[in-house]
């Protein structure tokens, strides 16, 4: 299970960490964080030394309720961020987070590697065909409706068989294009209840049904921090709990705020089979 990132090839068959960048000024939890360059380059390096594989960059904010910012923005604020990580570490790996085909073509053309879209497709009809052009891995996540709308009333029937059944059209689409990298989100909190959230964390494993590796992004996420009636800052040894159940469930990616810990999970998980 091996994806291929501009020449590198990861192998998934033992699970990765994606670290989380986000240059947005109001992402729900480290919005704002990470304002000038030496902040960036101080946290991505963090990041890698503490064993991050990949590093996923974001510029618009996709917590719900979340303000829309044009294409423009998105892009002045994140080509930059792309040039000065590539300058300083030349071997990283760069995961965009962007549901917009010119935000993915251009920043693939400032050398990142992976696009991973929140949208699955369903906010941009030329993503596929950008993605397939680029012939670089997709991150395929669901979402019910909009940052700005999805947890307004989320409502399935099934939720874990809806989004399989979602997965399984998108995915024919992008065989059709020739897109063979692909990598499934069941997009934890966007568009769903708590409920759903841990009906779908507890149904992960059938997910393997669709031979896509999955990445999981649970960290620090409302589904945990408002069960324990906490803060999302208080919420790391929510997340290890969470990611160590989505590790035994068959993620192979992590993508999360806090890289050691994330490993950690990695590593104990590692140990049962090994």
């Amino acid at each position: 299970m091996t994806i291929n990132c501009k020449g590198t090839l990861v192998d998934l068959s033992s699970p990765k960490v994606m670290g989380i960048l986000n240059i947005t000024p109001d992402s729900f939890f480290d919005g704002g964080k990470y304002k000038n360059e030496s902040e960036i380059l101080g946290q991505v390096e963090k990041m890698l030394f503490e064993g991050a594989t990949f590093i996923d960059v974001g510029a618009y904010s996709s917590r719900p309720g979340a303000k829309h910012i044009s294409e423009k923005q998105e892009l002045q604020r994140i080509v930059p961020v792309i040039e000065l990580l590539i300058k300083n570490f030349p071997e990283i790996i760069i995961s965009i987070d962007t549901f917009r085909s010119a935000i993915a073509r251009e920043t693939i053309d400032a050398g990142a590697a992976i696009i991973n879209d929140i949208s699955g497709g369903k906010m941009d009809d030329n993503m596929f065909k950008t993605v397939a052009n680029l012939r670089v891995p997709y991150i395929l996540m669901h979402m019910l409706g909009t940052p700005q709308n999805m947890q307004l009333n989320p409502v399935y029937k099934d939720v874990t068989q809806e989004i399989i059944s979602f997965f399984a059209e998108q995915i024919f689409k992008l065989h059709q294009l020739e897109i063979n990298d692909i990598i499934i989100d069941v997009g934890f909190g966007f568009g769903k209840t708590i409920r759903h959230n841990y009906e779908i964390l507890k149904n992960l494993s059938l997910f393997k049904s669709l031979n896509a590796p999955i990445l999981a992004g649970i960290s620090r996420k409302s589904m945990l921090y408002k069960t324990l009636n906490i803060s999302a800052k208080e919420a790391l040894n929510a997340t290890t709990s969470a990611n160590t159940i989505a590790l035994l469930n068959g993620a192979n990616i992590l993508r999360v705020h806090d890289v050691k810990e994330a490993m950690e999970a990695v590593k104990i998980v590692h140990q049962l089979s090994s």
